[in-house]
């Protein structure tokens, strides 16, 4: 087979051809009574292969060693060519993430998007100074300020763990327009702990309905840090689905200084106030063997209102630990009860 007819079934240039014969790749075992080259059927399987090779990413000097080196291995060099290939999609990866990112920010010209770059690779920073002035400067009010777009400054604040910085990104997303608590949502699913909580962290200081539901979901979550940290967001929110989660916290001394605030709060509401106090009282019956959680729940009900914590302080100021009894005691004492 000549080689114009070689190149058209296989695909191949003639002018490749030429330059496999001349890499030594493939030499063609015939010639015609006119000298021109002629190809066997075991050449073009040759070349079959030399393609095969290279479809993979090998390059023809490796080609060439793997077809004719009966001591290869070609274990060491595909693990070598997975990892080549990670590490390309790796950064073809990173490179349409900032091109969607500019994108996003819909820069007015060739300015707008030199800005969005700078402010990009700083929040990429290893400097956390230079992290946290581009935190800031993303959620700058200022007219002249450029937009990063709420997707880089979510993916900033999971994996920041610089607490100074971690508070810049969380402050500039919840300035953010929109996307920001569905995005973080994402990042509970994480199989990272400290991604789960850096998410939820943030969720909790954006002021809105959208970060709101994001909490009440995460109320349900498998880890108890996501849980604690949405209810002690929505305690501050007025939400009563948070309650069994803050006496829970307060029976466990997690903090319990704070969750006890937070049931204050919602005991503020009259509606709220007996239903709070009812599961504290239930709590303590259920603490009967741990003597700490029954003072810190003694203590929690001090900040609730009305007449079912009253009554359960009067039994509590009989108890017999004396810490739990001088608690309800003094508590009782201040509301005009004792």
């Amino acid at each position: 087979m000549l080689i114009g007819e070689v190149a058209r079934r296989s695909g191949v240039s003639a002018r490749m051809l030429r330059h496999y014969e001349a890499l030594g790749l493939v030499r063609p075992t015939g010639r015609t009574d006119g000298g021109y080259r002629e190809y066997s059927g075991e050449d073009i399987r040759r070349i079959f292969h030399i393609e095969s090779l290279r479809s993979l990413g090998l390059s023809l000097r490796e080609v060439g060693r793997a077809l004719d080196d009966p001591g290869f291995r070609p274990s060491e060099l595909v693990d070598d060519l997975i990892r080549q290939t990670r590490e390309r999609v790796a950064r073809e990866t990173e490179l349409l993430t900032r091109l969607s990112r500019i994108g996003a920010a819909e820069p007015a010209g060739w300015e707008g998007v030199l800005r969005v770059v700078a402010l990009l690779q700083a929040l990429g920073s290893k400097s956390a100074g230079t992290r946290q002035r581009a935190a800031l400067s993303s959620g700058s009010a200022s007219p002249s300020a450029e937009e990063v777009p709420v997707e880089a400054l979510v993916d900033a604040v999971l994996r920041e763990s610089d607490a100074h910085v971690a508070g810049a990104l969380r402050w500039a997303l919840a300035r953010a327009d929109d996307g920001g608590p569905e995005l973080l949502a994402e990042g509970l699913l994480s199989s990272e702990p400290e991604v789960r909580e850096r998410a939820v962290r943030a969720v909790a200081e954006i002021p809105d309905d959208r970060a709101a539901a994001v909490l009440r979901e995460a109320l349900a979550h498998d880890d108890l840090v996501v849980r604690r940290c949405a209810a002690l967001a929505l305690g501050a929110r007025g939400a009563a689905e948070a309650v069994p989660t803050l006496v829970d916290m307060v029976a466990g001394g997690t903090n319990d200084v704070d969750a006890a605030d937070a049931l204050s709060a919602l005991a503020g509401d009259p509606a709220q106030a007996d239903r709070i106090a009812t599961g504290l009282v239930d709590r303590l019956g259920r603490a009967a063997a741990d003597p700490a959680a029954r003072r810190r729940l003694t203590q929690a009900l001090a900040g609730i209102p009305g007449p079912t914590a009253s009554r359960a302080l009067a039994g509590l100021s009989q108890d017999e630990d004396r810490g739990v009894a001088l608690t309800a005691a003094y508590v009782l004492g201040l509301r005009g009860e004792g």
